[in-house]
């Protein structure tokens, strides 16, 4: 059986090239100032949290967030936690997307079948990989990690493991999610089940 017990998402903070509104998939992009602002922000709401494991993607803007968060401590780099590459579509915001691309656009956000990010990483090798670097906490020897990580990264780990999808937009960028899951039970969003029994085993 897995030892993790909780794993807490953190999406890294905003950026030179303004990943708010602009899509930087395999892009390394560094924080910006604000970015580091946010991610200082994120530390001390931390503040308490126990973790085992810092792990963060290679991309800057990833790395650099869980440094600041962590307080300096170690962060292990995970190469399967990078964003998906969004080919043609890589650094646009959607207005640039849908003007060049207006058909593909009304698939992406029609959620049509067989859509992927043109000239870009194929959506199931994106979840297999991440998956990949999921299986290796899931099997690891921490009971608590802190991922630092991007915004397709965090819903493909949380929707793995919550089974079901997230609410569109989360997280937002500089945002959290917290999973837990209590003794061999299912994980369940924030630090507290709503089942009685899971309150006191998650704590």
């Amino acid at each position: 059986m897995s030892r993790l017990r909780r794993i807490v998402l953190v999406r890294h903070g905003e950026t030179v090239g303004n990943s708010s509104v602009r899509f930087h998939g395999s892009g390394d992009v560094a924080l910006s100032d604000p970015g580091r602002v946010q991610m200082r922000a994120v530390s001390r709401e931390l503040l308490g949290e126990v973790v085992d494991l810092v792990v963060a993607s290679p991309l800057r803007r990833s790395w650099e967030a869980a440094r600041i968060i962590s307080g300096g401590a170690r962060v292990r780099l995970e190469a399967d936690f990078r964003e998906i590459d969004f080919g043609r579509w890589e650094g646009m915001t959607a207005q640039e997307i849908e003007a060049s691309d207006p058909v593909l656009y009304q698939d992406w956000q029609a959620r049509a079948t067989g859509f992927e990010f043109p000239e870009g990483e194929r959506r199931d090798a994106f979840r297999e990989r991440v998956q990949r670097g999921l299986e290796r906490l899931l099997t690891g020897s921490a009971a608590g990690v802190l991922v630092v990580a991007h915004k397709g990264v965090i819903r493909a780990i949380a929707e793995q493991l919550l089974e079901k999808p997230l609410q569109d937009g989360q997280p937002e960028i500089g945002g959290l999610l917290t999973l837990t899951r209590a003794g061999d039970g299912p994980w369940f969003q924030g630090r507290r089940s709503s089942d009685p029994q899971g309150l006191d085993e998650a704590d």
